[in-house]
């Protein structure tokens, strides 16, 4: 059976912008679903989820931020990648702080916005399955709730299941690998995300506050991904 491509939902009110990236990512091998607004995109996402999505920030009506937030919410495994304005900052962090996991800004590079779609969705490990583990898979500990490194999921104290990103999940497997050990932020940015960050930029902090709220029994006093003064974070497991 051949493999299925990936699917990619593009969602940009340019016309001529989005026939384009169609055209080009259909030549690359991938399923695009387009849509001009975020009403549009919302029907494409109820009839089939993908497993990334492009979302134009500045679109007329709902704009970009509000509609990667509601599909983050309802669909936590979603790929997202923002397309921002060049200079934009703001909107740039408040995109990573809704949950998108990758962010271009305009004007941009079609090979540079093909080769960030395809680390989204290798971070996802939605080009291959995941083969099934021979043995149990391992488990770390972060305070009360449980990283399982096998299925990729993080289970809170009472068991069930805590919606994490691909991107979140990358940083607790890095703290897991590096237990005790200081990591600043350039270490993180490296290891965790495979590109090239920007040195100011608050993508990490604002994943480690939001991984707080998820594993800290007192996300203002963390007592497991505690803050290194003028280094980054270190990850002290619980005994």
């Amino acid at each position: 059976m051949p493999d299925t491509p990936p699917s990619l939902l593009l969602v940009d009110d340019e016309p001529e912008l989005r026939a384009l990236l169609a055209e080009y990512f259909g030549r690359n091998g991938f399923s695009v679903v387009q849509a001009q607004d975020a009403a549009t995109a919302r029907a494409r996402v109820a009839e089939r989820v993908p497993d990334v999505a492009v979302l134009d920030i500045n679109m007329p009506g709902e704009n970009g931020l509000s509609l990667a937030r509601a599909l983050r919410e309802a669909h936590p495994r979603l790929g997202l990648l923002m397309l921002t304005t060049a200079g934009e900052a703001i909107d740039r962090v408040v995109g990573l702080e809704v949950g998108a996991d990758d962010y271009v800004p305009k004007p941009f590079e079609l090979r540079e916005l093909l080769a960030r779609v395809r680390a989204v969705l290798r971070r996802l490990q939605v080009t291959a399955p995941a083969p099934a583990p021979a043995l149990a898979p391992e488990q770390i500990a972060f305070g009360p709730c449980r990283l399982d490194l096998g299925q990729r999921k993080l289970f809170g104290p009472d068991g069930g299941e805590i919606d994490i990103t691909a991107a979140e999940f990358d940083l607790l497997a890095l703290f897991a690998r590096h237990p005790n050990r200081p990591l600043n932020r350039d270490q993180i940015m490296e290891q965790a995300h495979n590109r090239g960050w920007d040195v100011f930029d608050r993508s990490i902090d604002l994943r480690v506050m939001r991984l707080r709220r998820k594993v800290e029994r007192n996300p203002d006093k963390p007592e497991v991904i505690k803050t290194v003064r003028n280094v980054g974070y270190v990850y002290v497991p619980t005994s």
